[in-house]
């Protein structure tokens, strides 16, 4: 099944998407799409929509977005960029890093992007999202394959400039990653999908393109984790929920910061306003977006220097 979500009469509304993805038929208002995947008896027969050139909402409700960092070549590039000699970590083998990042800016295909307030380098990157559909805690990769129900294309946009400022100081990335995050065009059940699924990994093709121009391609078959992994990670010793995202990380050559890194130069140059972005995945459709113009930035003061001193050291027994 693919599911896509549209305002219909100033109403949020679920459809099925056609095999060809261009057009689709809604359900009755309120219905999600996992509960259509609960009880499948539940017809969309409703109005029939053009998607070829719909604006569309992110495809359901999301609960959280965590965001992992899994293809080695993106690794490499992207931390050439924030310093020529920054190698891998070793630690990076060791297990799936991700952040959390916005639920609230998660947007839609054909949706409009407003730039990071105050960046100068802004970027896309070009990612697919597992999707959980029950919940699970504590769980095991098998158990995890299991609470995987579809996928979706994922971008997770970049003020490159913001993030490299504040993840100087040990956390991060906030603000240069807040602004939004594009979901769909559809959400795509994992039966689609499992002919193309060998040892655990989705071998399906990946592109992105900027003004209509082709940028990189990759498969998603080079993820260094499974999704199943991924999820079993993101699970231990806590929950993970219906509705909640989980971003592979972004592919090979699927970022601008990585062409930065590689070549040293800013050459693609960094989004402006009025760019379209469109990632491709086999299987999972298209999202575009065009860059719209940033907020305005509101300006804060310094931080306020305070006397300060170690503490008392502890003591114990007295």
């Amino acid at each position: 099944m693919k599911f896509f979500r549209m305002m219909h009469d100033g109403v949020p509304r679920l459809g099925l998407a056609d095999d060809g993805l261009v057009s689709g038929r809604l359900y009755p208002e309120g219905l999600e799409a996992f509960d259509v995947i609960a009880w499948p008896w539940q017809s969309s027969s409703g109005a029939l929509v053009d998607l070829q050139d719909a604006e569309l909402l992110p495809p359901f409700e999301v609960t959280s977005i965590r965001d992992f960092i899994t293809f080695e070549q993106h690794t490499v590039g992207a931390l050439r960029s924030v310093a020529p000699d920054k190698g891998i970590p070793p630690a990076w083998y060791e297990a799936p890093a991700f952040y959390f990042t916005n639920p609230h800016a998660a947007v839609g295909h054909k949706a409009t992007v407003p730039m990071a307030p105050g960046t100068r380098q802004f970027d896309f990157e070009l990612e697919v999202a597992a999707v959980i559909g029950a919940d699970g805690y504590n769980l095991s990769v098998e158990e995890a394959e299991e609470h995987i129900v579809g996928y979706m294309i994922l971008n997770d946009w970049s003020a490159r400039d913001l993030q490299r400022a504040e993840m100087a100081v040990g956390l991060g990335p906030a603000k240069g990653k807040d602004t939004a995050t594009s979901l769909g065009p559809f959400f795509v059940t994992k039966d689609e999908v499992a002919d193309a699924t060998s040892d655990g990994f989705l071998d399906l093709g990946m592109s992105v393109s900027i003004n209509g121009q082709v940028l990189a391609t990759d498969s998603l078959a080079n993820m260094a984790w499974s999704f199943a992994e991924l999820v079993a990670y993101a699970s231990r010793g806590t929950w993970v929920r219906r509705g909640d995202v989980l971003g592979s990380g972004t592919g090979g050559g699927g970022c601008l910061a990585e062409f930065w890194g590689w070549y040293g130069s800013q050459t693609p140059p960094p989004l402006k306003a009025g760019d379209s972005v469109s990632l491709t995945v086999d299987r999972l459709g298209t999202l575009t977006n065009v860059v719209g113009q940033a907020a305005p930035v509101h300006p804060l003061p310094r931080a306020r220097r305070r006397a300060y001193a170690p503490p008392t050291p502890f003591a114990p027994g007295t």
